[in-house]
């Protein structure tokens, strides 16, 4: 039987909004429009609502195999699976987190090293970021939760750069609506995977809310908060950008950011980089909370030592990725790998669970 956790661990139901938001809107946000208009055009859009309505299903088949459980994911999987397959299934989730928070911090570097500064040091920005993870991480559970809230709440005024871009729409461009097939719909849905990624750290946070089942309503409104984000940005993103354009434009948020004109700031790009840290660093921490929290269950090691490990590969891991095509290469990977998680895995478990427990009642 797995030990309760102390009341003094947990956070507020209502925070669960903002795990679940400040973990989706990550690096992805920054140009993910050319990846998902490269088959659906600009009927991309039809995308992104649709796989914003699919996350709030999976988000309710998690709570739901929560609900039946008597822990997190290794708990879970250990009593359905057993203890090997179930701690290999345990195993690959964790080191697909681990590789979640690397991609977003290798990402980052990368857009710091294209917009800003162009001999910057991976190995340099690792370090510091990492420190800071260490610190935030070390707090524990509640210090993560606490560092997501201002990760939602300080970066918001971002959200209101989004009417510059406006001057200069077209709102023709997303005409006519309904031009590509279903199939080119569901290959743009796909692409815009990672840009949805990381509600899943819900199965490993869970035991540490009060009153679970009363934060299932917040995570499905973090949810539908980041469809409606993601959304906002397609749109006025098709509106301003020809498709040629777009097709060329690795950084479209970015590249709509250099149009802001304030009188007191000429590039507003370079506010919006360094603002846009304090949305990273709650991604990689909830990630690599979920990943040391993860391993200190499987291996009965201490979490302390289980974080020192995984910062350490992390830093050895972006060290390595030197140039863009492997930066991107790491990006397909991972947005395939939680994309095929997400889509199946998660309503495998969710049936698998349904079943064992059915049978289960019975006997």
């Amino acid at each position: 039987m797995p030990t309760a956790i102390k009341e003094r661990f947990l956070v507020s139901p209502f925070l669960v909004f903002f795990l679940v938001h400040t973990i989706q809107i990550g690096i992805g946000v920054l140009g993910f429009q050319r990846y998902i208009a490269k088959s659906a055009g600009y009927d991309a859009w039809i995308a992104v609502l649709a796989f914003g309505l699919i996350v709030n299903l999976l988000i309710w088949m998690i709570y739901s195999i929560m609900k039946k459980g008597k822990g997190d994911i290794t708990v879970i999987h250990r009593d359905l699976f057993g203890k090997w397959i179930g701690g290999l299934f345990s195993l690959f989730f964790l080191v697909y987190l681990l590789f979640f928070a690397i991609t977003v911090l290798r990402t980052f570097i990368e857009v710091i090293q294209v917009w800003m500064f162009p001999d910057l040091k991976v190995w340099s920005f690792s370090l510091l970021f990492l420190l800071l993870t260490y610190y935030v991480v070390s707090g524990g559970f509640r210090t993560v939760a606490g560092v997501s809230f201002f990760g939602v709440i300080l970066p918001l005024y971002l959200l209101l750069t989004i009417w510059f871009p406006l001057e200069f729409a077209d709102f023709r461009n997303l005409l006519p609506i309904f031009d590509h097939s279903i199939k080119e719909i569901a290959i743009s849905t796909k692409a815009s995977a990672l840009s949805f990624l990381g509600f899943e750290t819900l199965f490993i946070f869970y035991p540490f809310i009060k009153q679970p089942e009363k934060s299932q309503k917040w995570a499905h409104f973090g949810a539908l908060f980041t469809t409606f984000f993601y959304l906002l940005v397609t749109v006025v993103s098709f509106a301003y950008y020809s498709e040629k354009q777009l097709e060329g434009t690795v950084w479209a948020t970015l590249s709509m950011w250099k149009i802001v004109e304030m009188p007191f700031v000429e590039r507003f790009e370079y506010i919006g980089i360094a603002t846009y840290a304090l949305v990273i660093l709650p991604n990689i921490c909830l990630a690599i909370w979920s990943s040391s929290r993860g391993v200190k269950q499987l291996f009965g090691v201490t979490q302390h030592t289980a974080l020192i490990v995984l910062l350490v590969i992390t830093f050895v891991v972006n060290c390595l990725l030197t140039d863009r095509s492997s930066v991107d290469m790491l990006n397909t990977n991972v947005s395939k790998i939680g994309f095929y998680f997400i889509f199946l895995y998660i309503p495998f478990l969710y049936f698998i669970s349904h079943i064992h427990h059915k049978v289960r009642g019975k006997g």
